[in-house]
This record gives structure tokens, sequence and C-alpha cells, in this order.
């Protein structure tokens, strides 16, 4: 309501309130505490509902967010996962190919090493000049029977 006519209302009020006999009156003062007070009661309630639904919602959005960012942090957390697992398969295989190559490595520098002492020759097996067959060993064209006989001498 406006001013001017909570004025007016509230004079009129006053003015029957003066006019009406004393037991009316404190029935009217009664009533009216009554009203006002179920008024009080309903605004209360009002207020209070009012604030559980939006504690409710608050709630409600409070959770959800919670349930995404979660959300969110799981995936990241499995993209981590992902990439250091394949960080560590490629480690794993270049381990691999390093110890291939040092064991290949081994193989074939066990080829190639020095004999020892064992696999040199005695001075007894040394060829001499006496050891050279003479011109008297030599097949001669007699002694020749096929092609397969003659020795090709390789330089």
């Amino acid at each position: 309501m406006n001013k001017p006519i909570k004025k007016a209302v509230g004079k009129i009020a006053k003015e029957a309130i003066e006019h009406t006999p004393e037991p009316i009156k404190e029935k009217a003062k009664d009533w009216v505490f009554d009203k006002a007070k179920e008024k009080l009661v309903e605004h209360v309630h009002d207020k209070a509902e009012m604030f559980t639904d939006k504690l409710q919602k608050g709630q409600g959005e409070f959770s959800d967010k919670i349930q995404d960012k979660a959300g969110e942090a799981k995936e990241k957390t499995q993209k981590v996962l992902e990439t250091a697992r394949d960080k560590l398969s490629k480690v794993v295989e270049a381990g691999q190919e390093l110890q291939e190559n040092i064991s290949s490595s081994h193989k074939h520098d066990d080829q190639q090493k020095i004999k020892g002492a064992n696999h040199i020759k005695h001075v007894s097996n040394i060829k001499t000049s006496k050891d050279i067959k003479g011109a008297t060993k030599i097949k001669s064209y007699k002694k020749i029977k096929s092609s397969n006989d003659i020795k090709i001498i390789n330089s």
C-alpha cells in the first residue's frame, strides 16, 4: 500500500478503536494479536522454506561441481598415467636394444680376440727347407693320368 493510504487506514482504525466498547476492544486486540501471530508464523515458515530450497539447490549445484571436477581429475590422471606408461615402454625397448647391441658386440669380439699361448704353433711345426719337396717329387707328364691330378698353384 501507499503511505497516504496506510496513514488514512491507521487513522480510521484509531478512531474506530476509540469509539468501541471495552470488551469488544479486548476481543479485537486478541483477534489482531492472534492474526499477527499467525502472519508472523507463516512468514517465518515461508522464509524457512525458501532458505531450505536455496540450501538444497546450492547443495545440488555443489555436488554437481564436485562430480565434474572429480571426473576432470580422473581424466587428467589417466592421461598422465598413459603417457608415463608409454615413456616407460619406450625406455624398456631402448634398454632391450642396448642389451642386444652389447651382447652382439661381445660375440663379435670373441671371434676377433687374440688367441692364447696354446694356439701358437710350436717351432717343430714350422716347415724348413728340408720339408719342401724337391724336383724329384714333382709329377711328370708320365705320372699324370687325368686333368684332376694337376694341382693349380694359387698366388
